[in-house]
């Protein structure tokens, strides 16, 4: 009797060089970026779901994919929904699901986070400063300031 071959299901992870999927990426960074604008560490955080903050550096990473359970106590420490990790998720990182790589027989591309501007260190610290103006004038001043440069320097271009 004959062997039939099965094609080789993705894994998520890039077969050659182990890399994590860009959605377990993704999720990861916006797990950062909630805890960051939180004022959480990493530390503080893993208390809160019975992890250790190498645990919660590997999921900040994608190294270690989040389950379910998981997923579900990072949303309520967070004080987001479950959604919310999914969210400004581009479109070449969708298409990296196991399943639509398996339709596809691909492996995953590589996915860099630090394109997202959201996920630097400097824009989180300006969004946290930013609602520490207690005055909503002066908030709301900031907001129109940054916003006439971005326009005048984005015209420039």
């Amino acid at each position: 009797m004959a062997a039939v071959a099965k094609s080789r299901r993705p894994s998520g992870r890039m077969a050659s060089q182990g890399k994590p999927n860009p959605i377990d990426v993704h999720v990861g960074a916006r797990v950062r970026l909630r805890r960051t604008l939180l004022g959480l560490s990493q530390e503080k955080l893993g208390d809160a779901i019975g992890l250790t903050f190498q645990q919660v550096q590997k999921y900040e990473r994608g190294a270690n994919r989040i389950g379910a359970s998981r997923l579900f106590d990072l949303s309520r420490v967070l004080d987001v929904p479950i959604s919310y990790f999914y969210e400004d998720m581009q479109d070449e990182v969708r298409d990296q699901s196991p399943g639509q790589l398996y339709a596809r027989n691909e492996e995953p591309a590589a996915y860099e986070s630090d394109t997202d501007p959201l996920t630097k260190r400097e824009s989180i610290q300006l969004i946290r400063n930013y609602y520490r103006i207690s005055d909503e004038g002066a908030r709301r001043g900031l907001f129109e300031l940054a916003s006439s440069l971005a326009k005048a320097y984005s015209e420039r271009d």
